[in-house]
Protein backbone atom coordinates (compact mmCIF):
# COMPACT_ATOMS: atom_id res chain seq x y z
CA UNK A 1 0.00 0.00 0.00
CA UNK A 2 1.48 3.42 -0.94
CA UNK A 3 2.46 5.71 1.93
CA UNK A 4 0.01 8.39 3.03
CA UNK A 5 1.37 11.87 2.41
CA UNK A 6 0.60 14.85 4.61
CA UNK A 7 -0.45 18.36 3.61
CA UNK A 8 -0.73 20.93 6.39
CA UNK A 9 -3.06 23.79 5.51
CA UNK A 10 -5.97 23.92 3.07
CA UNK A 11 -5.40 27.34 1.58
CA UNK A 12 -4.68 27.82 -2.12
CA UNK A 13 -1.29 26.07 -1.97
CA UNK A 14 -2.45 23.21 0.25
CA UNK A 15 -5.57 22.60 -1.81
CA UNK A 16 -3.52 22.39 -5.00
CA UNK A 17 -0.85 20.18 -3.40
CA UNK A 18 -3.41 17.74 -1.99
CA UNK A 19 -5.18 17.53 -5.34
CA UNK A 20 -1.96 16.81 -7.24
CA UNK A 21 -1.08 14.05 -4.78
CA UNK A 22 -4.50 12.43 -4.90
CA UNK A 23 -4.69 12.76 -8.70
CA UNK A 24 -1.41 10.84 -8.93
CA UNK A 25 -3.05 7.95 -7.07
CA UNK A 26 -1.52 8.41 -3.61
CA UNK A 27 -3.49 8.85 -0.38
CA UNK A 28 -3.15 12.25 1.28
CA UNK A 29 -4.12 13.51 4.72
CA UNK A 30 -5.12 17.19 4.57
CA UNK A 31 -4.99 18.96 7.94
CA UNK A 32 -6.87 22.26 8.29
CA UNK A 33 -7.34 24.02 11.63
CA UNK A 34 -10.47 25.94 10.66
CA UNK A 35 -13.15 25.96 12.07
CA UNK A 36 -11.65 24.37 15.21
CA UNK A 37 -9.36 27.37 15.39
CA UNK A 38 -10.01 30.56 13.48
CA UNK A 39 -7.38 32.79 11.92
CA UNK A 40 -7.38 36.59 12.35
CA UNK A 41 -8.43 37.14 8.71
CA UNK A 42 -10.51 34.19 7.51
CA UNK A 43 -14.30 34.23 7.70
CA UNK A 44 -15.23 30.64 6.83
CA UNK A 45 -14.07 27.04 7.16
CA UNK A 46 -13.92 26.51 3.37
CA UNK A 47 -10.73 25.53 1.58
CA UNK A 48 -8.81 28.08 -0.51
CA UNK A 49 -10.63 31.04 1.02
CA UNK A 50 -9.48 34.29 -0.59
CA UNK A 51 -8.69 36.91 2.05
CA UNK A 52 -7.25 40.19 0.73
CA UNK A 53 -8.88 40.31 -2.70
CA UNK A 54 -10.91 38.18 -5.08
CA UNK A 55 -8.59 38.79 -8.04
CA UNK A 56 -5.77 36.60 -9.36
CA UNK A 57 -4.49 39.50 -11.47
CA UNK A 58 -4.40 40.13 -15.20
CA UNK A 59 -5.70 37.36 -17.47
CA UNK A 60 -3.56 38.08 -20.50
CA UNK A 61 -0.53 35.81 -20.80
CA UNK A 62 1.63 38.75 -21.91
CA UNK A 63 1.33 40.04 -18.33
CA UNK A 64 3.28 38.36 -15.53
CA UNK A 65 0.24 37.31 -13.50
CA UNK A 66 -1.57 36.11 -16.61
CA UNK A 67 1.43 34.08 -17.76
CA UNK A 68 1.57 32.38 -14.36
CA UNK A 69 -2.12 31.50 -14.62
CA UNK A 70 -1.65 30.09 -18.12
CA UNK A 71 1.29 27.95 -16.99
CA UNK A 72 -0.87 26.52 -14.22
CA UNK A 73 -3.72 25.77 -16.62
CA UNK A 74 -1.34 23.81 -18.83
CA UNK A 75 -0.01 21.93 -15.81
CA UNK A 76 -3.52 20.83 -14.84
CA UNK A 77 -4.09 23.06 -11.81
CA UNK A 78 -7.44 22.39 -10.16
CA UNK A 79 -7.39 25.71 -8.33
CA UNK A 80 -6.96 27.82 -11.49
CA UNK A 81 -9.46 25.72 -13.51
CA UNK A 82 -12.00 26.29 -10.74
CA UNK A 83 -11.25 30.02 -10.79
CA UNK A 84 -12.03 30.08 -14.52
CA UNK A 85 -15.39 28.41 -13.84
CA UNK A 86 -16.37 30.85 -11.09
CA UNK A 87 -14.98 34.02 -12.68
CA UNK A 88 -16.78 37.35 -12.36
CA UNK A 89 -16.32 40.43 -14.59
CA UNK A 90 -13.11 42.28 -13.68
CA UNK A 91 -11.95 44.26 -16.70
CA UNK A 92 -9.29 41.90 -18.03
CA UNK A 93 -8.38 40.34 -14.68
CA UNK A 94 -9.27 36.91 -13.33
CA UNK A 95 -11.54 37.56 -10.34
CA UNK A 96 -13.92 35.06 -8.77
CA UNK A 97 -17.07 34.79 -6.71
CA UNK A 98 -15.30 34.01 -3.43
CA UNK A 99 -18.10 32.00 -1.83
CA UNK A 100 -18.87 29.78 -4.81
CA UNK A 101 -15.18 29.33 -5.56
CA UNK A 102 -14.12 28.12 -2.12
CA UNK A 103 -17.21 25.94 -1.73
CA UNK A 104 -16.51 24.21 -5.05
CA UNK A 105 -12.88 23.45 -4.12
CA UNK A 106 -13.89 22.20 -0.68
CA UNK A 107 -16.43 19.83 -2.23
CA UNK A 108 -13.88 18.47 -4.74
CA UNK A 109 -11.29 17.71 -2.06
CA UNK A 110 -13.70 16.33 0.53
CA UNK A 111 -15.30 14.13 -2.13
CA UNK A 112 -12.05 12.59 -3.40
CA UNK A 113 -11.65 8.98 -2.18
CA UNK A 114 -7.90 9.39 -1.61
CA UNK A 115 -8.19 12.60 0.44
CA UNK A 116 -8.85 12.37 4.17
CA UNK A 117 -9.55 15.72 5.82
CA UNK A 118 -8.72 16.36 9.46
CA UNK A 119 -10.13 19.51 11.04
CA UNK A 120 -7.58 20.20 13.75
CA UNK A 121 -4.60 22.40 14.50
CA UNK A 122 -1.20 21.00 13.58
CA UNK A 123 0.90 21.95 16.60
CA UNK A 124 4.32 20.77 15.39
CA UNK A 125 6.19 19.85 12.26
CA UNK A 126 5.88 16.15 11.32
CA UNK A 127 8.63 13.62 11.95
CA UNK A 128 11.45 13.37 9.41
CA UNK A 129 10.21 10.09 7.94
CA UNK A 130 6.89 11.65 6.96
CA UNK A 131 6.73 13.17 3.48
CA UNK A 132 4.81 16.38 4.04
CA UNK A 133 3.93 19.72 2.47
CA UNK A 134 3.84 22.73 4.79
CA UNK A 135 1.25 25.07 3.29
CA UNK A 136 -0.02 26.93 6.34
CA UNK A 137 0.30 30.26 4.61
CA UNK A 138 0.99 33.68 6.07
CA UNK A 139 -1.35 33.04 9.02
CA UNK A 140 0.47 30.04 10.49
CA UNK A 141 -0.75 29.35 14.04
CA UNK A 142 1.44 30.42 16.96
CA UNK A 143 2.37 26.91 18.09
CA UNK A 144 3.40 25.68 14.65
CA UNK A 145 5.19 28.96 13.90
CA UNK A 146 7.21 28.59 17.09
CA UNK A 147 8.19 25.03 16.16
CA UNK A 148 9.09 26.24 12.69
CA UNK A 149 11.32 28.94 14.15
CA UNK A 150 13.06 26.35 16.30
CA UNK A 151 13.54 24.09 13.27
CA UNK A 152 14.89 26.83 10.99
CA UNK A 153 16.77 28.83 13.60
CA UNK A 154 15.15 32.01 12.24
CA UNK A 155 12.97 34.21 14.42
CA UNK A 156 12.35 37.31 12.29
CA UNK A 157 10.16 35.98 9.48
CA UNK A 158 7.08 38.13 9.56
CA UNK A 159 5.44 41.20 8.11
CA UNK A 160 2.01 42.77 8.31
CA UNK A 161 -0.70 42.47 5.68
CA UNK A 162 -4.20 43.95 5.43
CA UNK A 163 -7.53 43.21 3.74
CA UNK A 164 -9.78 45.71 1.96
CA UNK A 165 -13.37 46.52 2.96
CA UNK A 166 -16.35 45.21 0.96
CA UNK A 167 -19.57 47.19 0.45
CA UNK A 168 -23.06 46.24 -0.73
CA UNK A 169 -23.54 47.17 -4.38
CA UNK A 170 -27.04 48.53 -3.86
CA UNK A 171 -25.68 51.09 -1.39
CA UNK A 172 -23.35 52.71 -3.97
CA UNK A 173 -24.72 55.94 -5.46
CA UNK A 174 -24.27 55.56 -9.23
CA UNK A 175 -25.52 59.11 -9.72
CA UNK A 176 -22.11 60.18 -8.42
CA UNK A 177 -20.03 57.12 -9.35
CA UNK A 178 -19.71 55.60 -12.82
CA UNK A 179 -18.88 52.28 -14.43
CA UNK A 180 -15.72 51.94 -16.54
CA UNK A 181 -12.50 50.02 -16.93
CA UNK A 182 -9.25 51.92 -17.21
CA UNK A 183 -8.64 53.07 -20.80
CA UNK A 184 -11.96 51.31 -21.63
CA UNK A 185 -10.18 47.95 -21.77
CA UNK A 186 -12.82 45.22 -21.66
CA UNK A 187 -16.30 45.89 -20.37
CA UNK A 188 -17.16 48.59 -17.82
CA UNK A 189 -16.39 46.22 -14.98
CA UNK A 190 -15.35 48.65 -12.23
CA UNK A 191 -17.36 51.20 -10.28
CA UNK A 192 -15.38 54.43 -10.09
CA UNK A 193 -15.81 57.18 -7.50
CA UNK A 194 -14.19 60.45 -8.68
CA UNK A 195 -12.82 63.06 -6.28
CA UNK A 196 -11.89 66.66 -7.03
CA UNK A 197 -8.83 68.18 -5.39
CA UNK A 198 -10.63 69.56 -2.33
CA UNK A 199 -12.44 66.26 -1.75
CA UNK A 200 -9.19 64.32 -2.10
CA UNK A 201 -7.28 66.53 0.34
CA UNK A 202 -10.08 66.33 2.90
CA UNK A 203 -10.20 62.56 2.50
CA UNK A 204 -6.43 62.23 2.92
CA UNK A 205 -6.49 64.39 6.04
CA UNK A 206 -9.25 62.21 7.50
CA UNK A 207 -7.14 59.11 6.86
CA UNK A 208 -4.18 60.72 8.60
CA UNK A 209 -6.26 61.61 11.66
CA UNK A 210 -8.29 58.39 11.91
CA UNK A 211 -7.72 56.03 14.83
CA UNK A 212 -6.00 52.74 14.11
CA UNK A 213 -6.84 49.33 15.52
CA UNK A 214 -4.43 47.79 18.01
CA UNK A 215 -2.17 45.18 16.47
CA UNK A 216 -2.49 41.92 18.38
CA UNK A 217 0.95 40.46 17.99
CA UNK A 218 3.37 43.36 17.91
CA UNK A 219 3.41 47.06 18.72
CA UNK A 220 2.32 49.33 15.88
CA UNK A 221 5.70 51.03 15.62
CA UNK A 222 7.47 47.70 15.08
CA UNK A 223 5.20 46.56 12.27
CA UNK A 224 7.16 45.65 9.14
CA UNK A 225 4.75 46.39 6.29
CA UNK A 226 5.14 44.56 2.98
CA UNK A 227 5.61 47.23 0.31
CA UNK A 228 3.30 45.45 -2.15
CA UNK A 229 0.27 45.58 0.16
CA UNK A 230 0.46 48.78 2.20
CA UNK A 231 -2.54 49.99 4.21
CA UNK A 232 -4.25 52.98 2.59
CA UNK A 233 -3.52 55.14 5.65
CA UNK A 234 0.18 54.31 5.33
CA UNK A 235 0.09 55.46 1.69
CA UNK A 236 -1.59 58.68 2.82
CA UNK A 237 1.24 59.30 5.29
CA UNK A 238 3.85 59.02 2.56
CA UNK A 239 2.85 62.20 0.76
CA UNK A 240 0.03 64.10 -0.88
CA UNK A 241 0.39 62.39 -4.26
CA UNK A 242 1.27 58.85 -3.18
CA UNK A 243 -2.32 57.59 -3.33
CA UNK A 244 -2.89 59.41 -6.64
CA UNK A 245 -0.04 57.45 -8.19
CA UNK A 246 -1.27 54.24 -6.58
CA UNK A 247 -4.80 52.93 -5.93
CA UNK A 248 -6.47 56.34 -6.53
CA UNK A 249 -4.83 56.89 -9.92
CA UNK A 250 -7.27 58.85 -12.14
CA UNK A 251 -5.51 58.26 -15.46
CA UNK A 252 -7.55 56.44 -18.10
CA UNK A 253 -10.91 56.79 -16.33
CA UNK A 254 -13.62 59.01 -17.78
CA UNK A 255 -17.33 59.43 -17.09
CA UNK A 256 -19.20 60.15 -20.37
CA UNK A 257 -21.45 62.52 -18.40
CA UNK A 258 -18.45 64.87 -18.13
CA UNK A 259 -18.50 65.47 -21.89
CA UNK A 260 -16.40 64.48 -24.89
CA UNK A 261 -13.16 62.87 -23.70
CA UNK A 262 -11.52 63.80 -27.01
CA UNK A 263 -12.11 67.53 -26.40
CA UNK A 264 -8.96 68.81 -24.71
CA UNK A 265 -10.69 71.74 -22.99
CA UNK A 266 -13.50 69.52 -21.70
CA UNK A 267 -11.01 66.96 -20.48
CA UNK A 268 -8.91 69.59 -18.71
CA UNK A 269 -11.95 71.14 -17.00
CA UNK A 270 -13.69 67.96 -15.90
CA UNK A 271 -11.15 65.21 -15.29
CA UNK A 272 -11.03 63.79 -11.79
CA UNK A 273 -8.18 64.62 -9.44
CA UNK A 274 -8.33 61.10 -7.97
CA UNK A 275 -10.54 58.02 -8.44
CA UNK A 276 -11.43 55.25 -6.02
CA UNK A 277 -12.20 51.98 -7.82
CA UNK A 278 -14.46 49.15 -6.64
CA UNK A 279 -14.20 45.65 -8.08
CA UNK A 280 -17.03 43.12 -8.23
CA UNK A 281 -16.78 40.36 -5.61
CA UNK A 282 -19.62 38.03 -6.63
CA UNK A 283 -21.34 36.97 -9.85
CA UNK A 284 -24.52 38.89 -9.04
CA UNK A 285 -22.71 42.16 -8.43
CA UNK A 286 -24.06 42.57 -4.91
CA UNK A 287 -20.64 42.87 -3.25
CA UNK A 288 -17.87 45.29 -4.21
CA UNK A 289 -14.28 45.49 -2.96
CA UNK A 290 -12.46 48.83 -2.57
CA UNK A 291 -9.39 48.21 -4.71
CA UNK A 292 -6.14 48.84 -2.88
CA UNK A 293 -7.86 49.91 0.35
CA UNK A 294 -6.22 47.50 2.76
CA UNK A 295 -6.50 49.15 6.14
CA UNK A 296 -5.86 48.88 9.85
CA UNK A 297 -8.30 51.61 10.89
CA UNK A 298 -10.87 50.85 13.56
CA UNK A 299 -14.15 49.74 12.04
CA UNK A 300 -16.09 52.81 13.13
CA UNK A 301 -13.37 55.01 11.66
CA UNK A 302 -13.47 53.06 8.40
CA UNK A 303 -17.20 53.72 8.05
CA UNK A 304 -16.77 57.42 8.83
CA UNK A 305 -13.79 58.09 6.57
CA UNK A 306 -14.71 55.90 3.60
CA UNK A 307 -18.18 57.46 3.43
CA UNK A 308 -16.41 60.71 2.52
CA UNK A 309 -15.77 59.16 -0.92
CA UNK A 310 -18.30 60.46 -3.48
CA UNK A 311 -20.80 57.70 -4.20
CA UNK A 312 -20.14 55.92 -0.90
CA UNK A 313 -21.91 58.40 1.39
CA UNK A 314 -24.46 55.72 2.30
CA UNK A 315 -22.24 52.69 1.82
CA UNK A 316 -23.28 49.53 3.66
CA UNK A 317 -20.15 47.67 4.76
CA UNK A 318 -20.39 43.92 4.38
CA UNK A 319 -16.82 43.46 5.63
CA UNK A 320 -14.46 45.97 7.16
CA UNK A 321 -10.74 45.89 6.49
CA UNK A 322 -8.51 43.99 8.89
CA UNK A 323 -4.78 43.70 9.50
CA UNK A 324 -2.95 40.58 10.51
CA UNK A 325 0.56 39.21 10.95
CA UNK A 326 1.93 37.25 8.03
CA UNK A 327 4.58 34.58 8.55
CA UNK A 328 7.08 33.75 5.84
CA UNK A 329 10.40 31.93 5.67
CA UNK A 330 13.88 33.21 4.93
CA UNK A 331 13.65 30.86 1.98
CA UNK A 332 17.06 31.60 0.38
CA UNK A 333 18.68 30.17 3.49
CA UNK A 334 16.30 27.24 3.83
CA UNK A 335 14.78 25.96 0.59
CA UNK A 336 15.88 24.49 -2.74
CA UNK A 337 14.10 25.38 -6.01
CA UNK A 338 12.26 22.06 -5.61
CA UNK A 339 10.68 23.63 -2.46
CA UNK A 340 12.36 21.04 -0.23
CA UNK A 341 13.96 22.12 3.04
CA UNK A 342 17.67 21.57 2.71
CA UNK A 343 17.89 20.24 6.26
CA UNK A 344 14.98 17.84 5.73
CA UNK A 345 14.26 16.90 2.09
CA UNK A 346 11.06 15.03 3.07
CA UNK A 347 9.53 18.36 4.15
CA UNK A 348 8.43 20.75 1.43
CA UNK A 349 6.99 24.26 1.73
CA UNK A 350 4.40 25.84 -0.53
CA UNK A 351 2.50 29.07 -0.91
CA UNK A 352 2.97 32.47 0.66
CA UNK A 353 4.94 31.08 3.58
CA UNK A 354 7.81 30.57 1.11
CA UNK A 355 7.97 34.27 0.25
CA UNK A 356 6.02 34.34 -3.00
CA UNK A 357 3.32 36.98 -3.20
CA UNK A 358 -0.11 36.62 -4.78
CA UNK A 359 -2.76 33.97 -5.19
CA UNK A 360 -1.49 32.42 -8.42
CA UNK A 361 2.02 32.20 -7.00
CA UNK A 362 0.65 30.31 -3.99
CA UNK A 363 -1.11 27.88 -6.32
CA UNK A 364 2.12 27.39 -8.27
CA UNK A 365 3.98 26.47 -5.09
CA UNK A 366 1.24 24.00 -4.23
CA UNK A 367 1.49 22.37 -7.64
CA UNK A 368 5.27 21.98 -7.42
CA UNK A 369 5.35 20.82 -3.79
CA UNK A 370 2.54 18.32 -4.37
CA UNK A 371 4.22 17.02 -7.50
CA UNK A 372 7.55 16.59 -5.74
CA UNK A 373 5.95 14.93 -2.71
CA UNK A 374 4.60 12.27 -5.08
CA UNK A 375 7.98 11.82 -6.69
CA UNK A 376 9.71 11.43 -3.34
CA UNK A 377 7.15 8.81 -2.29
CA UNK A 378 7.87 6.87 -5.48
CA UNK A 379 11.63 7.10 -5.14
CA UNK A 380 11.99 9.52 -8.04
CA UNK A 381 14.10 12.65 -8.22
CA UNK A 382 12.20 15.88 -7.48
CA UNK A 383 11.91 18.47 -10.23
CA UNK A 384 12.26 22.19 -10.57
CA UNK A 385 10.82 24.08 -13.52
CA UNK A 386 13.05 26.06 -15.90
CA UNK A 387 13.81 29.61 -14.72
CA UNK A 388 12.55 30.82 -18.11
CA UNK A 389 9.03 29.95 -16.90
CA UNK A 390 7.28 32.20 -14.40
CA UNK A 391 6.85 29.37 -11.91
CA UNK A 392 10.48 28.37 -12.27
CA UNK A 393 11.64 31.97 -11.98
CA UNK A 394 9.72 32.46 -8.73
CA UNK A 395 10.93 29.25 -7.11
CA UNK A 396 14.52 29.85 -8.18
CA UNK A 397 14.32 33.40 -6.83
CA UNK A 398 13.10 32.41 -3.37
CA UNK A 399 15.82 29.75 -3.18
CA UNK A 400 18.69 31.96 -4.34
CA UNK A 401 17.80 35.61 -3.62
CA UNK A 402 20.37 37.72 -1.76
CA UNK A 403 19.74 37.39 1.95
CA UNK A 404 21.57 38.44 5.07
CA UNK A 405 20.58 41.29 7.37
CA UNK A 406 19.87 44.96 6.83
CA UNK A 407 20.89 47.81 9.11
CA UNK A 408 18.02 47.12 11.50
CA UNK A 409 19.26 43.56 11.99
CA UNK A 410 16.26 42.05 10.23
CA UNK A 411 16.40 39.77 7.21
CA UNK A 412 16.42 41.56 3.86
CA UNK A 413 14.38 38.91 2.05
CA UNK A 414 10.87 40.14 1.23
CA UNK A 415 7.96 38.40 -0.56
CA UNK A 416 8.09 38.56 -4.36
CA UNK A 417 5.15 38.70 -6.78
CA UNK A 418 5.38 37.33 -10.32
CA UNK A 419 7.08 39.79 -12.66
CA UNK A 420 9.04 39.67 -15.89
CA UNK A 421 12.11 41.06 -14.16
CA UNK A 422 12.65 37.60 -12.66
CA UNK A 423 13.05 35.96 -16.06
CA UNK A 424 16.43 35.59 -17.82
CA UNK A 425 17.07 38.12 -20.56
CA UNK A 426 16.04 37.22 -24.10
CA UNK A 427 18.76 36.31 -26.57
CA UNK A 428 17.75 39.20 -28.82
CA UNK A 429 16.96 42.49 -27.14
CA UNK A 430 13.46 43.80 -27.89
CA UNK A 431 12.88 47.46 -27.02
CA UNK A 432 9.11 47.51 -27.43
CA UNK A 433 7.69 46.43 -24.06
CA UNK A 434 4.59 44.70 -25.42
CA UNK A 435 6.60 42.67 -27.93
CA UNK A 436 9.22 41.89 -25.29
CA UNK A 437 6.61 40.57 -22.86
CA UNK A 438 5.09 38.55 -25.67
CA UNK A 439 8.49 37.00 -26.35
CA UNK A 440 8.90 36.14 -22.67
CA UNK A 441 5.47 34.48 -22.81
CA UNK A 442 6.27 32.44 -25.92
CA UNK A 443 9.61 31.23 -24.53
CA UNK A 444 8.05 30.35 -21.20
CA UNK A 445 5.23 28.27 -22.65
CA UNK A 446 7.63 26.53 -25.03
CA UNK A 447 9.99 25.60 -22.19
CA UNK A 448 7.05 24.48 -20.05
CA UNK A 449 5.69 22.11 -22.72
CA UNK A 450 7.70 19.01 -21.65
CA UNK A 451 6.16 19.26 -18.18
CA UNK A 452 2.51 19.44 -19.26
CA UNK A 453 0.07 16.62 -19.77
CA UNK A 454 1.88 14.14 -17.51
CA UNK A 455 1.23 13.00 -13.95
CA UNK A 456 3.43 13.92 -11.00
CA UNK A 457 5.18 10.54 -10.96
CA UNK A 458 5.56 10.14 -14.70
CA UNK A 459 9.13 9.31 -15.80
CA UNK A 460 8.75 12.05 -18.44
CA UNK A 461 9.39 14.52 -15.64
CA UNK A 462 12.90 13.21 -14.98
CA UNK A 463 14.41 16.52 -16.07
CA UNK A 464 15.03 18.55 -12.97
Amino acid sequence: MPPELLVIGAGLAGTEAAWQIASAGLPVRLVEMRPVRRSPAHHSAEFAELVCSNSFGALSADRAAGLLQEELRRLGSLVIRTADIHAVPAGGALAVDRGQYSAALTARLEGHPLVSVERREQLQLPEADQIAVLATGPLTSDSLAADLRDFTGRGDCHFFDAASPIVAGESIDLARAFRASRYDKGDADYINCPLDRDQFLAFREALLQAEQAQLKDFEQESANFFEGCLPIEELARRGEDTMRYGPLKPIGLWDPRWGDVNDRDVRRANRAYAVVQLRQEDKDGRLWNLVGFQTNLKWGEQARVLRMIPGLENAEFVRFGVMHRNTFLESPQLLDPTLQFRRRPTLLAAGQITGTEGYAAAVAGGWLAGTNAVRLARGQAPISLPPTTMIGALTHFIATAPCGENRSGKGRFQPMPPNFGLLPELEDRIRDKRRRYGAYRDRSLQDLAPFTGVEAGDPALQMA
